[in-house]
């Protein structure tokens, strides 16, 4: 088991780890996959009394962490971080012209897991970003733009020694049991069953199903 006795496990991202979560509560976890995955590893492992935070924020990019990471992940001390982030940074090239170049990408997500390891030396969670194909050919486009992201965090996972949760190939195998909308009604936002999709992979990732 990852995760010992009385720890502290920090999920940080964007809209797809936020999911709702109320700002002016800095215990509540949302109504996604971060929730989804505190309450059944809570019910499968009471011993361990884990304490579970979530500080997503939606529309958030890697430059955002980076100017947030002090305050919201290296502040709060995690014994174990899980870290989803990467779509937006694909996102805003197509809906607002801002493209975010892959050399930067790698910059800004290498500094955040850089200063984790230099500062807290805890085990981190990667989860690489995804796009189902819902709308093929504006998404052909997107594709170009975030597969070459994604060579990139699985890159800096073996290089961190980060648990890689393999979340692309896994809602592409999904997406041949059901249609793509199933799982994801945009894409990028996961449904109900999308989202228990990316806890059931946390759980067992961390040995706690």
């Amino acid at each position: 088991m990852l995760i010992k006795k009385d720890a502290l496990v920090l999920f940080q991202g964007d809209s797809i780890t936020d999911w709702g979560r109320n700002y002016e509560d800095p215990a509540d976890l949302g109504q996604g996959y971060a929730l989804m995955t505190a309450a059944w590893f809570s019910a499968l492992h009471p011993e361990l009394n884990v304490k579970f935070l979530n500080r997503g924020i939606s529309g958030n990019r890697t430059s955002d962490l980076v100017a947030r990471w002090q305050q919201d992940c290296l502040d709060l001390q995690p014994d174990v971080l899980s870290l989803l982030i990467g779509i937006n940074d694909t996102w805003r090239r197509f809906d607002q012209n801002d493209p975010t170049t892959p050399e930067a990408f790698e910059d800004h997500y290498r500094s955040l897991l850089t200063t984790v390891r230099q500062k807290l030396n805890c085990p981190i969670i990667i989860g690489e970003p995804f796009l189902l194909p819902v709308t093929p050919e504006q998404q052909r486009e997107w594709r170009a733009d975030l597969n070459p992201k994604i060579d990139i965090v699985r890159s800096l996972a073996q290089e961190f020694n980060a648990i890689y949760l393999p979340l692309d190939g896994i809602f592409a195998a999904a997406s041949t049991k059901q249609p793509a909308q199933y799982w994801a009604a945009d894409g990028v936002h996961p449904t109900p069953a999308g989202q228990a999709l990316i806890s059931r992979a946390w759980l067992q990732a961390v040995g706690a199903l």
